[in-house]
């Protein structure tokens, strides 16, 4: 029997990455009479990626990097007002509306019925937690994690914390790189749901057995009816 579902936030729960691409945009724009706009995302992501172990993930990390960007691109040239106009592009980020994704809080109020249910997040703790408030949905869950990332050592500690073994454990999430591989890698079970728009970072190519052993939905509100398949409590298939 499954004795917690663990939900990924970002792009699981609620929209993210669709405000980063509105703001990558934007800072593309910014920039776009020092050098054309493919080759400032490019750089832009390859500056996120290199920060991720200085930085970790989040808004306030990708201000960083869009910083460090325009410095670098711009060879020092870029001016004190464009650096306004970057951090202002943050700062609208951390107080963007959250926006549900379909069937998100219908799906919750289900599972918490019969199950735990806990949220496991990565990125800086205020932003995710504050998220999380604005989000209606902080009720829901008995136990609230936010890491600083998702692999098989930081899924072992959480559940070392609470005493639960991987076996009774799900796993539920947007990422194959974050919300699925490392629980599979110590014995825990996962459902991956694509969004629609994934950051490049998270994806990832897997084998045929690999894919054999999650399950993959098209929508949150499929969850509920593969959760009971999972505990037998209807026929599988």
């Amino acid at each position: 029997m499954i004795e917690i579902i663990a939900f990924d936030a970002d792009d699981t729960l609620w929209q993210n990455e669709a405000l980063f691409r509105s703001t990558q945009a934007e800072f593309r724009k910014l920039l776009s009479h020092y050098h054309e706009e493919p080759w400032i995302e490019q750089r832009l992501y390859e500056t996120e990626v290199k920060n991720l172990a200085h930085f970790g993930y989040g808004i306030k990390a990708f201000m960083l990097s869009m910083v460090e960007t325009a410095i670098e691109l711009t060879e020092g040239r870029v001016s004190g007002e464009e650096i306004r106009r970057i951090l202002a592009l943050g700062r609208a980020m951390l107080e963007a509306p959250i926006q549900l994704l379909d069937g998100a809080e219908p799906v919750l109020v289900a599972l918490a019925r019969s199950h735990e249910l806990m949220l496991i997040t990565k990125g800086d703790l205020l932003d995710q937690e504050t998220k999380l408030e604005r989000s209606g949905l902080r009720d829901y869950f008995r136990r609230i994690e936010v890491v600083s990332r998702k692999d098989s050592g930081s899924y072992r500690r959480v559940l070392a914390k609470y005493g639960v073994s991987p076996e009774r454990f799900l796993m539920v999430g947007d990422s194959l790189r974050s919300d699925v591989l490392p629980v599979l890698e110590i014995g825990g079970r996962a459902v991956y749901i694509p969004h629609e728009t994934p950051w490049a970072h998270e994806l990832v190519e897997v084998e045929l057995a690999v894919r054999e052993r999650y399950i993959q939905l098209e929508s949150i509100r499929e969850l509920p009816a593969a959760v009971a398949r999972l505990t037998e409590r209807v026929p599988a298939g």
